[in-house]
């Protein structure tokens, strides 16, 4: 089970709105040039060579509380890992407290004696500082927030007044891509049915699920077998399950570019004007062996059962800065039809995906959406008229310290068909048996369905605001399985 706190999901891949705004400008009058000075913990390292793109790769576990701040505006204020690290944070009231780490150590200490309100401590946080933090106490999303008052030293560290801000505040003229793998491992896990399985492997020979359950490293495994409703006057044979596995092994794809802010800053002064180019999304490999078999108690309108949820947080170390990113699976299956037709189907399916929304200064925000997949059936047995769809499939929510961006809903399907008369002959008066005769058709098909939603939240990149969510657009293809005549 999850053991997290939850979160105010603004709208998710399974909700709707989501996204930071804007950070709220600093008031000169409460800090001063000396105040702003680069902090004397921070490492040395910084984004030395403005010209070279930024690394994009998965944080080390050594990393896994680290923190980055940038003074946008001053002399050095380019962002730069450091010592200071988020003791806590209230969502509520969105303070946070901020403390130092002693040298060789990677425990938070408390930064001195307390001060009136108001005042700090030479070298520590300073208002305008934008702080970018890994997973931190109250802030199990990670933190991205601009400092608007600092309010005094306490024994843990110096309290601070912060608000939303946006990525840009940090990474300013930089260009950063790169496409990270997230750890089977990481993912807290929500069974909502009683058989459901997870399964997961990496390296290091490290397995976690059923013995004998084969996964490919890198891969998490989802598998579930469960009775479903059974269409009403169907026979006692005609009893109606749905088992099988969904195995993906998902990765995190992230760029931005720079250009805009260089160009605005060469042209008005400014250091934060957005990006000229952005890219968040979900991609991977995809394998799922499912099977359908009974007379399902099917609807005209999809009825759509929730097996399992899972979560992560991954941390994507982008040059010196931490960049949280959150990503939710919802597993599913999905039964629709007329509740007459009795089935007895299985496919393996296996492919890939790719999901997101990308930005340039001329279009905004675009979606991508891009599947491939090749299937193969099992078996396959259709019996009596009548129509069914059946998808085994999950829908992923991705985004950033919080704010849900991106939602891509990839639903394989098997979908039935027959059609088909019965005429019954018995010649008047006779006595004899009636001539009983049958006559039709039937088919089995495979598809896709890839749908989801762009959220206005994407402007926590710092582009412009999206003025509602934008549909990706849905990607569908179907496929021949097998037919056959009665």
């Amino acid at each position: 089970m999850r053991k997290r706190p939850s979160r105010a999901l603004v709208p998710a891949l399974a909700a709707s709105a989501l996204f930071l705004a804007a950070g709220c400008s600093a008031d000169p009058g409460q800090s001063s040039a000396a105040a702003r000075t680069p902090d004397a913990g921070a490492s040395a390292t910084t984004t030395a060579n403005s010209d070279q793109p930024l690394a994009v790769a998965a944080a080390p576990a050594a990393a896994a509380t680290s923190t980055a701040v940038a003074r946008p505006g001053t002399a050095g204020g380019k962002a730069r890992k450091t010592s200071l690290k988020v003791k806590s944070y209230d969502s509520h009231t969105r303070r946070a407290v901020i403390s130092a780490v002693a040298k060789g150590t990677s425990s938070p200490s408390p930064t001195g004696t307390p001060t009136p309100a108001g005042t700090r401590a030479p070298g520590r946080t300073a208002v305008g500082d934008v702080i970018a933090s890994a997973p931190a106490p109250g802030a199990p999303d990670g933190l991205l927030a601009k400092v608007t008052k600092v309010i005094g030293e306490t024994a843990d560290g110096t309290e601070v007044q912060t608000a939303p801000t946006t990525l840009d505040t940090l990474l300013g003229g930089d260009d950063a891509k790169g496409t990270v793998p997230v750890d089977p491992a990481s993912f807290d896990v929500e069974r909502l049915l009683p058989d459901v399985k997870v399964s997961w492997a990496k390296t290091g020979d490290i397995h976690s699920g059923p013995e004998g359950t084969k996964v490919p490293l890198g891969s998490l495994r989802v598998d579930v077998a469960t009775k479903v409703a059974t269409a009403e006057g169907a026979p006692a044979s005609a009893d109606a399950s749905v088992s099988g596995f969904v195995q993906v092994k998902p990765e995190v794809d992230f760029s931005y570019g720079g250009g805009a802010s260089t160009a605005a800053t060469a042209s008005t002064g400014s250091t934060a004007s957005g990006p000229g180019a952005a890219y968040l999304g979900i991609s991977g490999d995809w394998t799922s062996q499912w099977a359908l078999k009974g007379r399902a108690g099917a609807t005209a309108k999809p009825v759509r059962l929730p097996f399992a949820k899972l979560h992560a947080d991954p941390v994507l170390q982008v040059g010196p800065i931490p960049v949280v990113v959150n990503l939710d699976l919802t597993c599913y299956f999905e039964i629709s039809g007329d509740g007459r037709v009795t089935v007895d189907v299985e496919q393996d399916l296996k492919g890939d995906f790719k999901a997101g929304g990308t930005f340039g200064t001329a279009a905004g925000w675009t979606p991508v959406n891009e599947s491939h997949m090749d299937s193969s059936p099992v078996r396959t047995s259709v019996t009596t008229a009548g129509s069914v769809k059946a998808a085994l499939g999950a829908q992923a929510t991705v985004g950033l310290y919080g704010a849900v961006g991106v939602t891509a809903d990839l639903a394989p399907y098997l979908r039935g068909e027959a059609a088909g008369t019965v005429t019954a002959t018995t010649p008047v008066g006779s006595g004899t048996k009636s001539d009983v005769a049958a006559s039709g058709s039937w088919a089995l098909y495979g598809g896709l369905d890839l749908s989801g939603t762009l959220q206005i939240q994407l402007a926590i990149f710092g582009t412009p605001v999206i003025q509602h969510a934008i549909p990706l657009g849905t990607l569908h293809r179907e496929w021949k399985l097998a037919d056959g005549k009665m």
